[in-house]
């Protein structure tokens, strides 16, 4: 399990996060939504232990072990990874020798974690992830990457942020692929279609959680409220 125990974080004064309480189970789908600014990617980078993202209050442990202090390295030594909601261009590498980085990976597999992504293997393995990839075409990269990891706990920022919505059924498809090889699935959206696809959820409201509960519920809530909501939040610090 992964717990958050009262993490609260503050930069350049501002109480961003103020503290929050979360836990995670392996082989379960967690959805964390709320309005933009409200501190939903934030929490993603303090999971992860992104270096500015040190909480600075409260504790985060990983099947009963402190993490808190841990480095990003050492969290993703241990099974935790991050699907960035903007992904990276790197020039003179092709796709399938960024797939294989400093892993041992065979080209079946790589080909497998693809297909998966709507990615043909046949067009894109020799491809360069480069400028020359579209957003959508660097965003599903960068899942198949993710795939290969086979992480334990998978935080997925915005999956969905440039794809096509054509592609939202291969996002819930990668979502539920992860889930039935055992992973802790925490997904980051605002997206309707993803959210419901999620067991559990947490409503971030200017950086507490306002609700949590079955997802179906917390959307129902999220719908009908925090669309039309004149409260103010606290805007992230990214």
């Amino acid at each position: 399990m992964l717990e958050l125990r009262d993490i609260k974080y503050s930069k350049n004064g501002n109480e961003i996060i103020k503290g929050i309480n979360m836990k995670f189970e392996e082989g379960k789908v967690y959805c964390i939504v709320g309005n933009n600014g409200v501190g939903k990617s934030t929490i993603g980078y303090i999971i992860m232990g992104l270096s500015d993202y040190k909480p600075t209050e409260g504790k985060i442990f990983l099947n009963g072990e402190d993490i808190t202090d841990l480095d990003v390295t050492e969290r993703a030594k241990r099974g935790i990874s991050l699907l960035w909601q903007e992904p990276a261009r790197f020039e003179g590498i092709t796709v399938e020798s960024y797939l294989k980085l400093n892993r041992n990976i065979k080209k079946e597999e790589i080909e497998e974690a693809l297909k998966l992504v709507n990615l043909e293997p046949s067009r894109y393995m020799r491809r360069y992830v480069d400028k020359k990839l579209s957003g959508g075409e660097r965003k599903k990269v960068e899942l198949a990457s993710c795939i290969l990891l086979k992480p334990k706990y998978v935080i997925m920022d915005e999956p969905d942020s440039g794809i096509d919505i054509m592609s939202l059924d291969m996002i819930v498809g990668v979502i539920n692929y992860f889930k039935e090889k055992g992973s802790a699935v925490i997904v980051i959206t605002h997206r309707k279609e993803i959210a419901l696809n999620c067991g559990y959820s947490y409503l971030i409201c200017a950086g507490n959680v306002f609700l949590e509960g079955e997802s179906k519920k917390i959307v129902s809530y999220y719908e009908k409220t925090c669309d039309n909501c004149g409260h103010v939040n606290y805007l992230e610090e990214e």
